[in-house]
């Protein structure tokens, strides 16, 4: 992949099952400001973005753990979780 200047390309783990997870995933990771692209993989567990360089990886991953999936550095709060359809619901 071609990367502009400044972007940056970075994966890690977060928690989920299903394809509905894949698509509230991806969706709360493109909702950060400077992500250009967000590819979680439902076998791996491997979320890939690209991003502007200036952006932080937590913040990614607070917006991810604020829809209800755990990442390395971040917890869902349990109310969050709860409200996650059941296929969604994760061994925590």
């Amino acid at each position: 992949m071609n990367f502009l200047k400044g972007e940056k390309e970075t994966s890690f783990r977060v928690a989920g099952n299903c394809e509905m997870c894949e698509t509230r995933i991806e969706k709360a990771a493109l909702g950060v400001n400077g992500v250009k692209t967000a590819d979680w993989d439902k076998a791996t567990k491997l979320l890939k973005v690209t991003y502007n360089g200036d952006l932080k990886k937590k913040d990614i991953e607070k917006a991810i753990a604020a829809v209800g999936h755990d990442t390395p550095d971040f917890k869902a709060i349990n109310e969050v979780y709860a409200a996650l359809p059941e296929c969604c619901k994760y061994e925590r």
